[in-house]
């Protein structure tokens, strides 16, 4: 049984930093990229970044570029997300996922879901 168990969120105020991660367990992800998600009440998912398992190239959307850190530690099979300089804007549930593919919308062909972690930034 493949598990992505995200964990990390919290209630921070603007301008701190919250380090998400996702431990991922039940098969090898070396054939895929890891990302995560997020959705804001009210709001479409949108895709915050992922990194390629085997080779560690990055990817991130352009409104968390310099303030989100993704990486991964293969040897526990565990990926983060270190998060700077949080605005209220980032407040949403943030899931981590397993796909195939990167392309212009970010990850897709996604495989694999984990439950989503809550982050709330307080003005």
């Amino acid at each position: 049984q493949v598990l992505l168990v995200a964990s990390g969120g919290g209630l921070v105020q603007a301008g701190g930093s919250l380090r998400l991660s996702c431990a991922a367990s039940g098969r090898s992800f070396s054939n895929y990229f890891m990302g995560w998600f997020r959705r804001a009440p009210g709001q479409e998912r949108e895709f915050v970044a992922a990194v390629n398992w085997s080779d560690g190239r990055i990817y991130y959307a352009d409104s968390v570029k310099g303030r989100f850190t993704i990486s991964r530690d293969n040897a526990k099979n565990t990926l983060f997300l270190q998060m700077n300089s949080l605005r209220p804007e980032d407040t949403a549930v943030y899931s981590c996922a397993a796909g195939g593919v990167v392309n212009s919308g970010g990850l897709a062909a996604v495989d694999y879901w984990g439950q989503g972690t809550q982050v709330t930034v307080s003005s």
